[in-house]
């Protein structure tokens, strides 16, 4: 509910905005932050992006090289060597101009998404029923609250594509129906999230792994379930591009334009700039030991920050003595929760590491 009256909290700024300024439309989170605080506060905003969709990205790629490590097993590859197989794919995508180009690519990776969950689901159900087990076996739900904010991190990491928020609002052809599909998109999203991570627990219990694919047995469909997702995830990375695109593309223009170069060297250098991040992308996750680990230090910090202390900050900043009493106490408390939140969540993750 908090990530969900954040990012209605952007959108009303940015409307706020592009009614104060009728020749030019504030449509990205930088916008938002130069409003609020000047450019320190475009630079913060857009260096705080462009880091957490880096870190969500590389959360992907990392997720994709483990499970196509381990359907491979024997074959004298390395993980890494799995992430690096997918930069020609990723580049090719990350060349398409739109967000809404990318729409078949989309819609057929939660096909692969869906099913591919719906699956492991059924494997944990028969295992969990299987076997048999009680909740007082599974101390981490019953009596054991220390690992909180980790969890909390990994739940704050699942909603990593904060950042697209003003993108997706503004690709819509009707924005005011955006509110309401956003919140039927939410719940639905929360509720598998739920219903996945629940039905994996009672499955395997302490022995289950940062990512639960891993867990399941080396028979056909399981195999099919982890090349499933991955192929859902290749199509899906370079929507967690868009924002770094946007933004690394933004400055790109600027100097081009300054010296007075030709439409097509800009769009040589945007293709290459795209190439660039996909690489760099793959380099940084070949490096990554864990998949939990990093993804719950990525939701503990720049999630936090993102998703939670900057919209109510800048909601706050825009609208000051207009809003009413009670929602400067929410944005307040929004604003005070996320920076605890990521203080404490950062600490503990890393003394657990």
């Amino acid at each position: 509910m908090s990530t969900y009256y954040c990012m209605l909290l952007l959108v009303v700024c940015r409307e706020k905005l592009a009614s104060e300024e009728p020749l030019g439309e504030s449509s990205t989170y930088g916008d938002l932050g130069y409003r609020s605080f000047g450019s320190p506060g475009r630079y913060f905003t857009e260096v705080v992006i462009v880091v957490a969709q880096f870190a969500g990205s590389v959360a992907y790629f990392v997720f994709i090289g483990q499970n196509l490590y381990s359907v491979f097993q024997g074959q004298g590859l390395s993980k890494a060597s799995y992430i690096f197989m997918l930069v020609p794919v990723e580049i090719g995508l990350s060349w398409v101009g739109s967000l809404s180009a990318l729409a078949p690519f989309n819609i057929f990776a939660d096909v692969c998404n869906v099913i591919a969950m719906g699956i492991v689901v059924k494997e944990d159900i028969q295992r969990a029923f299987g076997e048999g087990f009680s909740f007082g076996q599974r101390t981490m739900i019953t009596s054991n609250i220390g690992g909180l904010p980790f969890a909390a991190g990994m739940a704050v990491f699942c909603f990593e594509g904060f950042g697209m928020t003003l993108a997706l609002e503004n690709s819509m052809q009707d924005k005011r129906k955006f509110p309401i599909l956003l919140a039927q998109t939410f719940g639905g999203i929360t509720l598998v999230y739920i219903l996945f991570g629940f039905c994996g627990y009672m499955a395997f219990g302490e022995e289950t792994r940062d990512i639960v694919t891993l867990n399941l047995p080396r028979n056909w469909s399981s195999l099919a379930v982890q090349v499933g997702l991955c192929v859902g995830l290749a199509f899906t990375l370079p929507v967690m591009f868009h924002p770094i695109n946007e933004i690394v593309e933004g400055k790109l223009k600027i100097i081009l334009r300054n010296n007075n170069d030709s439409m097509g060297l800009e769009n040589m250098c945007i293709y290459v700039s795209r190439a660039i991040v996909v690489v760099g992308l793959a380099v940084i996750a070949s490096f990554v030991p864990e998949f939990s680990v990093f993804a719950s230090f990525v939701g503990s910090t720049l999630c936090a920050m993102l998703s939670f202390v900057m919209p109510a900050t800048f909601h706050l900043k825009l609208f000051g003595s207009s809003l009413p009493i009670w929602q400067k106490a929410l944005d307040s408390i929004v604003l005070l929760s996320g920076l605890f939140f990521a203080f404490y969540g950062t600490y503990n993750t890393i003394v657990g590491v």
